[in-house]
C-alpha cells in the first residue's frame, strides 16, 4: 500500500454519511407516494362499488317498466292489425257495393233525347270510327297501383315510348317548361339522385299544360303560338302542335290545331288546352271548345303530319274531370272532386261504336285520395303511368273483351 492508501479511506467514510441520509429521504418519499396511490384506488373502487349499485337498482326498477311497455306495445300493435282488417274489409264491402250498383254514366236527360251533342250541327264529322288493328278490348278494373318515388312538382308527365324498342323513361316537369328529363331505364329514374343519372333533352318551345306525348322516337306537344290563349289577337284560344325528334333534337313538323275557342278539356286541370294519347289505333288528342263548353271532344290524328282525320263530340262532361286516356279506340275519362278524393272512370265513348255505355265498366282507382295531373296510358305493357301531385305512379289493368258484360 502507498503512502496515499490512508488519505483515501478517510475521505470515503467522510462522505458514506451524506449518501445514506439521501436514501433514506428517498424511501420515505416513495413509500408516501405509494401510500397517495393506494388511497386513491380505494376511493375508486368505492366509487365503482357505489356506482354498480346505483345501476342494479336502476335495472331492477326498469325491468317492470319495460315489461308493461312491451304488454302495451303489443297489445296496440294487435288493435292496429284489426283496425287494418276492418278497413280492408270495409273497402272490399264498399267496392261490392259499387260493383253491384255501378254508377250511371255521365250523359245527360237531354243529351239521350236530342241525339247527344253531335247533333247540334257543328260541322264535325262524328262517324264511326274504322279500326286499323283488332284491338277490341276495354277496362274491366285497375287492377293494382305502385309508387314508384316523388320527383318534380304537382303537375307533369311521365312515360315511355309505347313505340320504341328501349327501356327509356321521359320525364316533363310542370306546365310551362322547355327541358324534358331522359332516363336510361326505370332502375335508373328509382334511385335516390336520379336526376344525375338522367340527361336534358331542350325543346325550343315551351309546352303548355301536360298533354305531352313520347310516340314512336318523337316527342309531341302543344305550345302557344304568339297571341294564343290569352294572347288577345285573332289566334286567341288556338294552340300549336309541335313534333320534336328526340334522337337529332329538331322539330320535324307543326301545325295549328284545327279548333277554334280552345278551353281546357278538364275542369280539374286548368293548364292543358290539348290532351295527346296514344293507344293500339295511334295518336289521339282530347279538347275542348267554347262552343261546347260543357264536354270533351275526341280526335283522330295523323302522327305523320300532324293532320286531323276524324273528330267527335262526346257526351263526357267537362266538370270535375281531371285526366283521360285512350285504348283500343276508347275514350276513358277519369274523374274526382275539389279537394281531391278517390278518382273514378265515370265516362267512357267508344269512336268505334263497340262499346256502349252501359256495358262499359267504371272502375275505381285503388286507395290513393290523389289529383292526376296526366295519365299515359302504354299499349305494350297495358298499365297506365300517372303523375298524382308530384308522385309517380304505375297502374297496372285488367281487360276483357268490348263484347262481354260487366
Amino acid at each position: 500500500m502507498g503512502p496515499c492508501t490512508p488519505l483515501l479511506i478517510l475521505f470515503l467514510l467522510s462522505w458514506s454519511g451524506p449518501l445514506q441520509g439521501q436514501q433514506h429521504h428517498l424511501v420515505e418519499y416513495m413509500e408516501r407516494r405509494l401510500a397517495a396511490l393506494e388511497e386513491r384506488l380505494a376511493q375508486c373502487q368505492d366509487q365503482s362499488s357505489r356506482h354498480a349499485a346505483e345501476l342494479r337498482d336502476f335495472k331492477n326498477k326498469m325491468l317492470p317498466l319495460l315489461e308493461v311497455a312491451e304488454k302495451e306495445r303489443e297489445a296496440l300493435r294487435t288493435e292496429a292489425d284489426t283496425i287494418s282488417g276492418r278497413v280492408d274489409r270495409l273497402e272490399r264491402e264498399v267496392d261490392y257495393l259499387e260493383t253491384q250498383n255501378p254508377a250511371l254514366p255521365c250523359v245527360e236527360v237531354e243529351e239521350k233525347v236530342s241525339g247527344g251533342p253531335g247533333t247540334k250541327g257543328k260541322g264535325r264529322r262524328n262517324e264511326k270510327y274504322d279500326m286499323v288493328t283488332d284491338c277490341g278490348y276495354t277496362i274491366s278494373q285497375v287492377r293494382s297501383m305502385k309508387i314508384l318515388k316523388r320527383f318534380g312538382g304537382p303537375a307533369g308527365l311521365w312515360t315511355k315510348d309505347p313505340m320504341g324498342p328501349t327501356e327509356k323513361i321521359y320525364v316533363l316537369d310542370g306546365t310551362q317548361n322547355d327541358t324534358a328529363f331522359v332516363f336510361p331505364r326505370l332502375r335508373d329514374f328509382t334511385l335516390a339522385m336520379a336526376a344525375r343519372k338522367a340527361s336534358r333533352v331542350r325543346v325550343p318551345f315551351p309546352w303548355v299544360g301536360t298533354g305531352q306525348l313520347v310516340y314512336g322516337g318523337f316527342l309531341y306537344y302543344a305550345r302557344r303560338p304568339p297571341g294564343g290563349p290569352g294572347g288577345g289577337s285573332e289566334l286567341e284560344n288556338t294552340l300549336q302542335l309541335i313534333k320534336f325528334h328526340l334522337a337529332n333534337r329538331t322539330v320535324v313538323d307543326s301545325s295549328v290545331f284545327p279548333a277554334e275557342g280552345l278551353i281546357p278539356p278538364y275542369g280539374l286541370t286548368a293548364d292543358t288546352y290539348i290532351d295527346l294519347a296514344a293507344d293500339e289505333e295511334g295518336l289521339w288528342a282530347v279538347y275542348a271548345t267554347r262552343e261546347d263548353d260543357r264536354h270533351l271532344c275526341l280526335a283522330k290524328l295523323d302522327p305523320q303530319t300532324l293532320d286531323t282525320e276524324q273528330q267527335w263530340d262526346t257526351p263526357c262532361p267537362r266538370e270535375n274531370a281531371e285526366a283521360a286516356f285512350v285504348i283500343c279506340g276508347t275514350l276513358y275519362v277519369v274523374y274526382n272532386t275539389r279537394p281531391a278524393s278517390r278518382a273514378r272512370i265515370q265516362c267512357s265513348f267508344d269512336a268505334s261504336g263497340t262499346l256502349t255505355p252501359e256495358k262499359a265498366a267504371l272502375p275505381y282507382f285503388p286507395r290513393r285520395y290523389g289529383a292526376h295531373a296526366s295519365l299515359r296510358y302504354n299499349p305494350r305493357e297495358r298499365q297506365l303511368y300517372a303523375w298524382d301531385d308530384g308522385y309517380q305512379i304505375v297502374y297496372k289493368l285488367d281487360m276483357r273483351k268490348k263484347e262481354e258484360e260487366v
